[in-house]
C-alpha cells in the first residue's frame, strides 16, 4: 500500500475523531495554554504571569522551565527559590507524566515542525535518511556549558519557544527569522530536524520522562498490517520497530514524544497508551514474549 492512499485509511474506517483525537486533543492543549498566557497581556486576566521559562499561577504557584533554571546556576547565580520551586514542580510533572509530553501537547513550536512535516508529505518531498538523534544531547551539553563559560543565558536568546511567546503576546516579532529558519530546515533538510534532532529543551524532557509510566505500547503488534502510516507520521519513527517486531512491546526511550498518532491513524489499533508498571500491562509483555 503506497503512503500516500494508506493516508485515508484510517478516517475511512475508524472515522473523523478516532482518526484524529489525539491530534486535536494536542491542538487543543496547546492553544489553551498560550490562551491562558495571553489572558493576562490582552484582556488584564492574569492566570499565569510570564511565559514557558517562568511563570506563576494565579499569582501563588511558581512554575519555570528546568533547563533555564539550571542555565541559571550554572551561570553562577543564585536563583530566586520560587524559581527552583518552580523547575522542581516542572520536573516532577513530566517526570511522572512523561517528558517529551512538553514537546508534543504543550510546546507551540511543535504547530510550526508539525506543519512542516504535513506539507512535506502533501508536497510528496523524498524522505531523508535518519539523522543520528544523539545530536541534541550533544545541543543540550552546550547549552549548560554556554553559562558556565560566559556567566549568561546565551540559549535564552536563540531559545525558540519563548521567541514565539514573545512575538503572539507582545508582537516582539524580533524572533520570527529563528522560527522561520526551524519551519524551513524541517521541509527542506530534513524530517523533524528541530524537534527529533536539535532542540535540547527535548533532550532534557527526554531525560526526565524516561522512567514516566505512561507510555505507548504495540498491545495488538501481531495484527500489524505493514501499511506503514504509523512511520508516515511519528516524529520518532525509529522507535516503532523495535515495539512492533521485538520481544517488549512498550515503546520505553525517552524520546517518544507520546504525540498518540500512531494510535490514530493504525487501522488495525495496534498501539495504546498503557502504565507499564501495572498488571494488565505486565500480562501484555508477556504475551509478546510469548509470541516471539
Amino acid at each position: 500500500m503506497s503512503r500516500t492512499t494508506s493516508q485515508f485509511a484510517a478516517p475511512a474506517k475508524r472515522g473523523f475523531w478516532r482518526a484524529r483525537r489525539f491530534l486535536l486533543l494536542r491542538r487543543t492543549s496547546q492553544l489553551a495554554i498560550l490562551a491562558l498566557f495571553a489572558l493576562g497581556p490582552w484582556a488584564g486576566i492574569w492566570l499565569l504571569r510570564g511565559n514557558l521559562s517562568a511563570s506563576v499561577l494565579l499569582d501563588t504557584v511558581p512554575l519555570a522551565d528546568p533547563l533555564t533554571t539550571l542555565q541559571v546556576l550554572l551561570s553562577g547565580h543564585l536563583p530566586q527559590s520560587s524559581l527552583l520551586i518552580g523547575a522542581g514542580l516542572i520536573g516532577l510533572f513530566y517526570a511522572l507524566l512523561g517528558g517529551r509530553v512538553f514537546c508534543s501537547w504543550v510546546c507551540p513550536v511543535n504547530i510550526i515542525t508539525d506543519l512542516a512535516a504535513w506539507l512535506r508529505r502533501a508536497l510528496k518531498l523524498p524522505r531523508t535518511p535518519a539523522l543520528p538523534g544523539t545530536f541534541r544531547y550533544v545541543m543540550l551539553v552546550l547549552v549548560l556549558l554556554l553559562p558556565i563559560l560566559s556567566g549568561m543565558l546565551v540559549w535564552e536568546w536563540l531559545n525558540p519557544v519563548p521567541l514565539l511567546y514573545r512575538a503572539l503576546l507582545f508582537g516582539n516579532l524580533g524572533g520570527l527569522g529563528i522560527l522561520l529558519a526551524i519551519f524551513m530546515a524541517d521541509l527542506l533538510l530534513a524530517e523533524r530536524l528541530w524537534c527529533a534532532h536539535v532542540c535540547p529543551t527535548g533532550a532534557l524532557y527526554a531525560l526526565l520522562g524516561k522512567l514516566a509510566p505512561i507510555k505507548v505500547v504495540a498491545v495488538n503488534a501481531e495484527a500489524c498490517n505493514n501499511c506503514m502510516d504509523c512511520f508516515s507520521v511519528c516524529p520518532e519513527r525509529q522507535l516503532l520497530k523495535p515495539a512492533l517486531k521485538g520481544k517488549q512491546p512498550v515503546i520505553s526511550s525517552g524520546d517518544c514524544t507520546l504525540c498518540g498518532r500512531c494510535i490514530d491513524v493504525c487501522t488495525p489499533e495496534v498501539f495504546q497508551y498503557k502504565n507499564r508498571y501495572s498488571k494488565a500491562f505486565q500480562r501484555v509483555a508477556h504475551k509478546a514474549e510469548k509470541t516471539q
